[in-house]
């Protein structure tokens, strides 16, 4: 697959799952794309590099989701 069709199906994917929930595992991502964890993880990174993901982390969990979404997103950015 290539990084602009995965790119394309990532955001399709997330934007559709976006009335249920903001944020998401790795493995969900890795699942969408159908790929093993070591080929998804370059990509989930390339996204992330290009702002099409952004990173969220409590400490003990990592997640993903698109910029801009969910309950965290207007706090995160206050002083």
């Amino acid at each position: 697959m290539e990084y602009e069709e995965a790119k394309k199906l990532i955001v399709e994917q997330l934007t559709k799952k976006l009335k249920t929930k903001s944020k998401f595992y790795f493995n969900d991502l890795s699942k969408i794309l159908d790929m093993k964890p070591r080929e998804a993880k370059k990509i989930v990174n390339k996204l992330v590099t290009e702002n099409v993901l952004e990173y969220w982390s409590s400490g003990s969990t990592s997640m993903y989701g698109l910029p801009g979404t969910g309950k965290q997103s207007g706090a995160e950015h206050e002083d």
